[in-house]
């Protein structure tokens, strides 16, 4: 059964010839994380606040693992869902601690059951219990603000997440490490997150799946390997840099590419890559070094060699 399942969901707000969301329609599985992607008006974050009721379709409807959320109280639905936006939203005289607390108060948590929960948040987002549960959001930089609201959003343990391009609003070298550890949590706890973003390469790095949208309609909703390689028309091929090749090689594993390591080959040097990177990260390190060979290690032993050869042979066998 699907997590969550839009069956042609249409909305059209008063007084405007267009409808804001226009007959979509999908199956999102339980434990993936799928970025909502598109330009500006086209429906994003009005897919997103459908999810938890901040505005009703016109028609259609919309599932949560089976049932019609328009059949759930709003109040059950929401304490179901984690919801992060582009500010954090915390509240400013709340202390950490508090903030995190807000949504286990509401379900009646024993207190020392959300103590406890505070503590293991604050760790999950590595922000220290000891260090951070009694600063107030003021004392916090932007970057750590956001960990709290992802702390908070998974405070009752939701079954969905909903993250509003939660980092729109931070300067790049915090907004890859905060990617990197949505990255991490989801891979402890997998959630099933909807994340609206604007940007192509936050949504290539961290969704499972990506749904594109054009004036309201869904136009593909894939994996970012095979819309990168089979755009479903010209806006997409467009949008998302489809003739990319150093984007295209950004999706694939270098397990895909390595060759076998001869029983005597020789390690010279203190570089090598591990399997689990991408081909992109290999060609930028073969590049560097000026090596011909490099090693593909995993547990501290050599498993196999990438070449820029063997990088040209993958792209034109049409694994791109």
């Amino acid at each position: 059964m699907s997590a969550i399942r839009f069956d042609q969901v249409h909305l059209q707000f008063p007084g405007t010839p267009q409808p804001a969301v226009n007959g979509v329609t999908c199956d999102i599985e339980a434990g993936q994380l799928v970025v909502i992607l598109g330009p500006s008006g086209c429906g994003k974050t009005t897919v997103l606040k459908m999810v938890n009721r901040l505005y009703e379709p016109t028609s259609g409807a919309i599932y949560l693992d089976g049932v019609n959320i328009r059949k759930m109280k709003v109040t059950t639905l929401r304490q179901q869902i984690g919801y992060v936006i582009q500010q954090s939203g915390l509240f400013p005289h709340q202390t950490v601690a508090e903030n995190i607390a807000v949504v286990p108060k509401l379900l009646k948590w024993s207190r020392s059951k959300y103590q406890s929960r505070i503590d293991e948040l604050l760790t999950l987002v590595e922000l220290p219990p000891q260090v951070y549960r009694n600063r107030y959001p003021a004392q916090l930089s932007g970057g750590q603000q956001q960990r709290v609201g992802v702390a908070r959003a998974l405070a009752g343990d939701p079954k969905l997440m909903l993250m509003d391009e939660p980092f729109g609003a931070i300067d790049a070298i915090t907004r890859q490490s905060l990617q990197d550890e949505i990255l991490r949590i989801q891979r402890q706890l997998h959630k099933t997150i909807l994340f609206v973003s604007h940007d192509v390469e936050e949504a290539l790095r961290l969704g499972d799946k990506i749904m594109i949208l054009q004036k309201g309609e869904i136009v593909q909703f894939d994996t970012p390997l095979n819309i990168l390689t089979h755009p479903a028309n010209d806006f997409v091929r467009e949008l998302m840099g489809a003739d990319d090749m150093l984007r295209q090689l950004s999706l694939q594993g270098v397990e895909t590419a390595m060759q076998p390591v001869s029983p005597d080959y020789q390690y010279q040097d203190n570089r090598a890559i591990a399997p689990h990177e991408n081909l992109r990260q290999a060609l930028s390190l073969l590049l560097q070094t000026g090596t011909q060979r490099l090693p593909v290690m995993d547990k501290g032993k050599i498993i196999g060699v990438l070449t820029l050869e063997t990088i040209q042979q993958a792209a034109k066998m049409g694994q791109f």
